[in-house]
């Protein structure tokens, strides 16, 4: 009894598993993108955050996922903190769908759902529909796995040991908080945990009371993904992650005191047990976040002191232009606001080279990241600069401003592509990082020589615009034969070293990769300086 019980709940615990993982792949498929972007946009106020985080949990069917997201949207510096803390109450709420879903025993629709979805997701020419079949299959293949455990199950009714393990969820509700959390923790997915009591109820085999403390567990257990989505993060993402920790451990040492009080308030919500069980764990994830949503300010606060730092903030979007104001400011105003964005978009596009830099001598991908999320910003900025720039060309100008205006435009292109350069050196960093990829010291050592040799002329090209210094602009000018020759000279240097063995390969194909954009970046530095002199190539 006990092998074919084992492997009925281990096959339907996967195919629930899978069921919810092509059932949430459907949906974000079908309106992933829209709900991420509404997500990204409509958080500046703590409640509507908490609804996004609900509705964008509901619909892709994971708390995790949603966590997950915002996770990478503060890394990325579109969310603040307290945008993130509301997101994360309201996922909260949305996970607690699946748990009603499953709560109405549709498992009689389970196969009939596979058949439909496989049809549509195989045959249909339209992508929604496809999608929609998706999210159809994984409906089905969820219930079937539900069905699945609960044959699974049957004999343990009369199994002594499994039944006293049940008793003691109720007798010591800490063991079944315990329990729920490892468990969750585990399989990461607090929707198969609860699915799972709601099972165990329907078959008999826990009472209320120990079915709520498996409850609050896997709201416990759940946090974990969110934990190790954050490492290597920001300090913000960081904080963000362990927020959604504090809140749910808070939220169940609230009620562990009152479970009672509780376990009688849930009896009065529907007559069937798993019906129960479901309320419970929507009761207790609702009232949870109406409890600190007006105190998030004071909850964000005490999230900072815990994790304490400074975090790095890029400010993102145009700061010096004003793309409304256009038209109501002369063009020569107009020109030397848009060579200040510009060079604060260089500026950018240059910390990010010296954080290329640091993450290859250190190792360190925390840098990466940071490459990553500047990135963002520079095309932004380009984007926004480009747009400005053409509107002002449309405009009457004298002979020196539309030039001036075509230099500006050379020079957004050219620190964007700089920008492009630098994340390609970033991606070829993380494969040594991650490889564990071996450099020779010489190969070291020439690769710091242009790093620093490419940085000192790009950081002297921009100081060239932002002063209009065709003397500086000469000197980035002298050293365009050098980087050419460097990367020749490196190139045959390592070629060598690769032929005598003295190299491994695959770092030798990192090595002139990376070579190759640092002497595109030079070439980027030159255009630049070119347009100080006004022959802008």
């Amino acid at each position: 009894m006990i092998t074919t019980t084992l492997f009925g709940l281990v096959g339907g615990l996967g195919l629930f598993l899978f069921g919810i993982d092509i059932m949430a792949e459907g949906l974000q498929k079908s309106v992933g993108n829209k709900m991420r972007r509404v997500l990204e946009i409509l958080t500046g106020i703590p409640i509507m955050g908490a609804i996004m985080g609900a509705l964008v949990t509901a619909v892709i069917q994971s708390s995790s996922a949603t966590t997950v997201m915002v996770v990478g949207f503060v890394n990325a510096g579109l969310m603040t903190l307290k945008q993130a803390v509301s997101v994360i109450l309201g996922a909260n709420i949305g996970t607690t769908v699946t748990a009603q879903l499953v709560a109405f025993q549709l498992t009689d629709y389970a196969l009939p759902a596979i058949g439909i979805g496989v049809i549509l997701f195989l045959f249909s020419k339209h992508r929604l529909t496809k999608y929609i079949g998706q999210a159809l299959l994984g409906f089905g293949i969820l219930f079937l796995g539900m069905d699945t455990m609960s044959s699974a199950m049957k004999p343990l009714r009369e199994f002594p040991p499994f039944i006293d393990l049940m008793l003691s969820f109720g007798k010591y509700p800490i063991l079944g908080i315990i329990a729920g959390a490892l468990f969750t923790a585990i399989i990461q997915s607090s929707s198969a945990t609860t699915s799972l009591v709601i099972v165990l109820s329907g078959q008999n085999l826990v009472d209320m009371q120990g079915a709520i403390s498996l409850v609050l567990g896997s709201n416990i257990g759940t946090t974990v993904t969110a934990l190790l989505a954050s490492i290597g993060t920001s300090l913000t993402a960081r904080r963000s992650a362990v927020a959604h920790l504090l809140f749910n451990v808070g939220g169940v040492l609230v009620f562990l005191p009152f479970i009672g009080y509780f376990e009688g308030i849930v009896q009065h919500t529907a007559a069937s047990l798993p019906r129960q069980v479901a309320n419970a764990h929507t009761i207790f994830n609702v009232t949870n976040t109406l409890l600190i949503l007006p105190f998030i300010n004071q909850f964000v606060s005490f999230i900072s002191r815990i994790v304490p730092g400074e975090e790095l903030v890029i400010e993102r979007g145009l700061k010096f232009i004003d793309q409304e104001a256009i038209l109501r400011t002369p063009p020569s105003i107009a020109i030397t606001h848009a060579t200040k964005e510009i060079i604060r978009m260089a500026k950018i596009a240059a910390d990010s080279f010296q954080d290329a830099y640091k993450a290859f001598m250190e190792n360190d991908p925390h840098y990466i990241d940071q490459v990553l999320q500047k990135e963002e910003v520079i095309d932004e900025l380009e984007k926004e600069i480009t747009l400005y720039l053409a509107r002002l060309s449309q405009r009457s100008m004298t002979e020196s401003e539309s030039r001036r205006v075509t230099a500006l435009l050379h020079a957004v292109n050219d620190i964007e592509r700089i920008g492009d350069h630098t994340q390609n050196i970033s991606q070829l960093t993380r494969s040594k990082i991650e490889e564990r990829l071996p450099f020779s010291a010489v190969a070291i050592e020439e690769l710091r020589t242009m790093f620093e040799l490419v940085a000192d002329i790009f950081n002297k090209a921009y100081t060239a615009v932002e002063n209009s210094d065709q003397d500086l602009a000469r000197e980035v000018l002298k050293n365009e034969d050098k980087i050419d020759l460097m990367e020749r000279t490196y190139r045959n240097n390592h070629i060598q070293r690769l032929n005598e063995g003295v190299c491994y390969p695959t770092s030798g194909i990192i090595y002139l990769d990376i070579i190759s954009n640092l002497e595109r970046i030079g070439d980027h530095s030159n255009n630049i300086a070119h347009l100080v002199m006004g022959d802008w190539r």
